[in-house]
């Protein structure tokens, strides 16, 4: 065994009386560096897991879809069917199974094993919702594309999804991860995600003009509503880009907030 003096160590220093001093600590993770690892590893982790819920998520949508074709034919309804279709993809990954995630990671200890790691708490939470926001995007563009030539919509503005996805991702995401991590119990933190889930379901791929008031009201605040809004306003011949891209700017400010929660209630859990 070799011995190595301790001036040669990174890190390591010498007291001015000549004495051995304390090693400095290492510098604290970065956010960046950190988040990237942490969405590797989810990523990774749920790959084989998530791919059969995927397809669930798919093929329910593309169902409502044949089932709504049966009584909206065209016109601004169909454009709200299909875009919510398409988001409700999203929310059933990044709000349903992100809400049980958490739900179960707290309710097992889980979370103590994050919280000893040397990254900064965004990184957990924006890992993990890139992570399962980045399995929406097949499916979300298969369901898309079905629904297009179902109802005979163009295909033209598709690309519009590149900013849906990731925006109501993150918002729904943020959601998702806040119901999971506040939530004092797995099994009810399921319920909240399942409860999210269909209010995604009813309020955005119903036409909002057959709500009644009160209801419309709460669509508005779901996060989902203005990624379905903003998707909406593209079937159209000559699509409105300033609102398209107003609904876009406020679903980015709501994922921001909800990210922002859910960040703050992973905190909260990991001290408890």
């Amino acid at each position: 065994m070799s011995v190595v003096p301790a001036e040669v160590l990174p890190g390591a220093r010498v007291a001015e009386d000549g004495g051995r001093g304390a090693a400095d600590l290492g510098p604290r993770a970065r956010l960046w560096p950190s988040l990237a690892a942490v969405y590797r590893a989810q990523l990774s982790r749920a790959r084989v897991a998530r791919i059969p819920l995927l397809f669930v998520a798919t093929f329910q949508s593309i169902g409502i879809m044949i089932m709504m074709r049966g009584v909206v034919d065209g016109g601004g309804d169909a454009r709200s069917v299909v875009a919510g279709s398409s988001v409700l993809v999203v929310a059933y990954v990044g709000l349903n199974l992100l809400a049980q995630y958490f739900g179960q990671l707290r309710g097992s200890g889980g979370l103590d094993h994050y919280a000893t790691l040397p990254v900064p708490a965004a990184a957990v939470v924006l890992g993990a919702a890139g992570a399962y926001a980045s399995f929406t995007v097949p499916g979300t563009v298969v369901t898309a594309v079905s629904g297009c030539v179902l109802f005979g919509l163009p295909l033209a503005h598709l690309w519009v999804l590149a900013a849906v996805i990731p925006l109501s991702g993150a918002a729904l995401s943020g959601l998702g991860a806040a119901l999971g991590l506040l939530a004092p119990r797995p099994e009810l933190a399921t319920l909240l995600g399942q409860l999210g889930m269909s209010a995604a379901l009813l309020l955005g791929v119903l036409p909002a003009h057959r709500m009644p008031e009160a209801i419309q009201v709460l669509r508005d605040l779901l996060p989902s509503t203005y990624g379905v809004e903003a998707f909406a306003r593209t079937f159209g011949g000559h699509p409105d880009w300033p609102l398209v891209l107003g609904d876009l700017a406020v679903c980015a400010a709501v994922g921001a907030a909800s990210l922002a929660l859910a960040t703050w209630a992973y905190r909260r859990a990991a001290v408890r």
